[in-house]
């Protein structure tokens, strides 16, 4: 009766490994058509790359500036040249440094406390094409004060810039 038992799991064992076998034909289908797919695939590419190189550029619009940048020949300090309102303040000279620009006014009142705090005639002001607040710490009738007075100022606030106002 044992050697029955063994007999039986030794062919259901042999019958088993060998049922199991994959063919090659299998893996040589599924080589081919990935093979297939990866030409399809290069040829798309190509017949894209050549519909772009044919298709024809648009011409370039001309966009209206606004915002233009004054660069005195002389020092060549860059100045941006906005048109603003006061909205704090006593008003603004010729050149202006700028230490922060907000979209919200709550966040440029508050530079501008600061500022007033500190001892600077500050200002806060808008420009209505941008919708930004700017905010003043200082104003000057000539360019060469409002550069040294923007140089120290960047200690502080390394963004400082010059604002030339264009009434």
């Amino acid at each position: 009766m044992k050697k029955y038992t063994l007999i039986c799991i030794g062919l259901c064992a042999a019958m088993a490994f060998t049922s199991c076998k994959s063919s090659e034909s299998a893996y040589k289908k599924a080589y081919e058509k990935a093979k297939q797919y990866d030409t399809q695939t290069a040829q798309q590419q190509a017949a894209q790359t050549a519909v772009a190189q044919e298709a024809v550029v648009a011409p370039v619009e001309a966009k209206p500036v606004d915002q233009a940048r004054v660069v005195d020949n002389l020092d060549n300090i860059s100045v941006r040249q906005e048109s603003v309102q006061i909205i704090h303040g006593n008003g603004l000279n010729a050149y202006s440094v700028v230490v922060g620009s907000f979209g919200l006014l709550s966040n440029a009142e508050s530079l501008y406390q600061r500022l007033r705090d500190a001892g600077y005639d500050s200002q806060v002001v808008k420009n209505e094409d941008k919708n930004m607040y700017r905010v003043v710490a200082s104003s000057f009738a000539d360019k060469s004060a409002a550069v040294s007075s923007r140089d120290q100022l960047r200690n502080t606030y390394p963004d400082a810039w010059l604002l030339y106002n264009a009434r």
